[in-house]
């Protein structure tokens, strides 16, 4: 298994993403958007089937090794494509045919490449970064750097338990810009945030998940409500990926993507905690990573486990 481009960076994923569009007929590149500092958010979109999912990853900085995961996963399925091979016993082509699959990468283009060292020290966005920072000096800079570069943590940034949110970090003493916690001004003020939310209205998924790390758990329900289907879903990325179906904590159950998108589509969303350890994960962790990974997706844009034999676990 080759790793795409690490660590990461906004130009690494932004060539790669480039590059598997022009050699895949059935890959589509956009951009959603561009971030205060005129980086664009992209979305990879893959297969023209009925059936839409979406994927998302790095709205977290130093998580950037899930924007790994999904750009070797976009990398897997046009190889397969292109070769009429298979993912894992699954046809890529008939993949294809059943699913459109949405790939957004890098939600946090600025903030992921402040944390692995695309921005330089001696830049002025740098000087940013450091100047929030001066106000944590608890959190290491930058590799404890989580939010975008204006220090608006974006999976806290979304209009599903947004004021309850803001109280719950208020309680943590994060009232201003932050490397992490802070949760904006007002829900989707950040441009970063109203790009996917756009994105995900524009295509209507009937799933979502939003990879991030660490934990090895996978969050599945907001504010109590029953989505149909969600735990039977959520049961099948368990088993396949071997991570644990498990409640939100409560401090974090407020204001994310996934449950913006549970609130506002009553489908089901799921938040992925990959790996195991302190954030950012290292490189060594992510082949056993990739391996969780790749039955979870493919499970999560079927909407069940498409190989029999996966029920003996991968």
């Amino acid at each position: 298994m080759s790793i795409v481009h690490p660590p990461i960076s906004y130009e690494s994923c932004r060539d790669t993403l480039k590059s598997l569009a022009a050699d895949c007929p059935q890959a589509r590149l956009r951009s959603l958007g561009c971030t205060p500092f005129r980086r664009q958010v992209l979305a990879l979109s893959m297969g023209f089937g009925e059936r839409s999912v979406l994927f998302s990853a790095a709205h977290h900085a130093n998580e950037w090794i899930t924007a790994l995961v999904l750009l070797e996963f976009a990398r897997d399925c046009a190889r397969a494509l292109k070769e009429n091979d298979t993912l894992l016993g699954v046809s890529a082509r008939a993949l294809a045919e059943v699913c459109t699959i949405h790939l957004v990468p890098l939600v946090n283009p600025d903030g992921v490449d402040l944390v692995t060292g695309a921005v330089a020290p001696d830049s002025p966005q740098y000087a940013l970064g450091e100047k929030i920072a001066a106000h944590y000096p608890e959190i290491p800079f930058p590799e404890g750097w989580k939010a975008n570069l204006l220090g608006t943590d974006l999976n806290l940034n979304y209009p599903a338990g947004w004021r309850q949110a803001r109280k719950n970090k208020a309680l943590l003493g994060v009232t201003a810009p932050a490397p992490r916690d802070y949760v904006g001004s007002s829900p989707l003020n950040q441009s970063e945030t109203r790009a996917l939310a756009a994105f995900t209205r524009e295509v209507q998924p009937e799933v979502v998940v939003a990879l991030h790390s660490q934990g090895q758990e996978i969050y599945w329900q907001y504010g109590g409500l029953e989505i149909p289907g969600a735990r039977e879903l959520g049961e099948a990325l368990a088993q396949v990926s071997g991570y644990a179906l498990a409640d939100t904590p409560y401090l974090s159950a407020f204001a994310g993507y996934k449950d913006w998108f549970i609130k506002t589509f009553r489908r089901p969303g799921y938040t992925v905690e990959v790996g195991l350890g302190e954030n950012p994960l290292p490189l060594a962790q992510f082949p056993e990573i990739y391996r969780s990974c790749l039955p979870l997706l493919l499970t999560a844009a079927l909407g069940k486990i498409p190989v029999d034999k996966w029920g003996e676990g991968m």
